[in-house]
């Protein structure tokens, strides 16, 4: 089957290497042709628009930071949906339940399944191949690709036979990561100005009650480096919490703890920028405290 990978940055690129890794034929699309060098000169072959992508290739994928970016090469003047060959379309975006049914109402009638693909283990988790992959559509679609997903984590969840299901999970891991890093931020902040070791304080906490995400990755990895720079964007995070919050209230559930999250993210991102590293959480909360962590790896 040929396959397609619209948008290959900082998570598209390593799944897509992970398709060629496997010997699959692969065609490109990314607006930075610097993300697109490293698959082309693997042989992977590049077009110049999403329509002409849906024309050579029965499957495409999609990675895309944003609603607005997805929405282009979906409904554009050259977007998917005047190709006529594609047949099955991998999301791997987190862009919540609503508009992936959007997307699914528009590609039915053209005879395109979705399979609703979010991923979770940032870039690292990307290159490692170890991404814990949540999906959800039609079943017979869902395994007839499965052997693609698998190439990239070994945890394959099925949230459910209908696109949107798995947005719904990815929102609620991603909800839960995000709190984790605000609070995480506010909580190493007060324990290294208080005295104790930043790296005491990770070996203690990572085998107790307080263990979370952010201490297995961002804090290891981006902060007790003080390079700042995991791999991804304040400005996700934010459109991650907005499309959680906006989840949880059609929903009819309180998000009282997750509003109070996507303030911090918004007062982060107000004093730097929407593309800092969302290591850079713990920056910001240093900044408040006047206090900076030491450097320990």
């Amino acid at each position: 089957m040929e396959a397609g990978y619209l948008g290959v940055g900082s998570m598209g690129q390593p799944m897509a290497t992970k398709l060629l890794d496997a010997g699959h034929q692969l065609t490109v699309l990314d607006r930075n042709p610097a993300a697109m060098k490293p698959l082309l000169d693997r042989q992977a072959r590049q077009v110049t628009t999403p329509r002409e992508m849906a024309e050579q290739c029965e499957i495409v994928f999609v990675s895309l930071p944003t609603l607005e970016a997805f929405r282009s090469v979906v409904f554009g003047d050259d977007g998917l949906l005047l190709g006529n060959r594609m047949k099955i379309l991998v999301n791997t975006c987190t862009v919540g339940q609503k508009f992936l049914s959007e997307v699914e109402a528009a590609m039915t009638p053209k005879g395109v399944t979705i399979v609703d693909c979010p991923i979770s283990g940032g870039p690292s988790g990307a290159a490692a191949g170890t991404l814990s992959v949540m999906v959800s559509g039609d079943p017979a679609t869902v395994e007839q690709v499965m052997p693609l997903l698998s190439l990239w984590g070994p945890t394959i969840t099925i949230a459910g036979d209908r696109p949107g299901a798995a947005q719904v999970l990815k929102l609620t891991n991603n909800a839960l990561f995000i709190i984790s890093l605000v609070a995480s931020s506010e909580a190493f902040v007060m324990g290294a100005k208080g005295g104790v070791d930043p790296e005491v304080l990770l070996k203690a906490i990572s085998v107790g009650t307080g263990d979370n995400g952010t201490l297995k990755k961002v804090l290891p990895q981006a902060v007790l480096t003080r390079d700042f720079n995991f791999g991804a964007a304040m400005h996700i995070l934010k459109k991650d919490m907005d499309l959680a919050v906006e989840q949880g209230e059609d929903l009819g559930v309180p998000m009282w703890l997750c509003q109070t999250a996507r303030m911090m993210i918004h007062h982060a991102m107000l004093a730097g920028s929407p593309d800092d590293d969302i290591s850079t959480m713990f920056r910001f909360v240093e900044r408040g405290a006047g206090f900076e962590m030491p450097k320990t790896r």
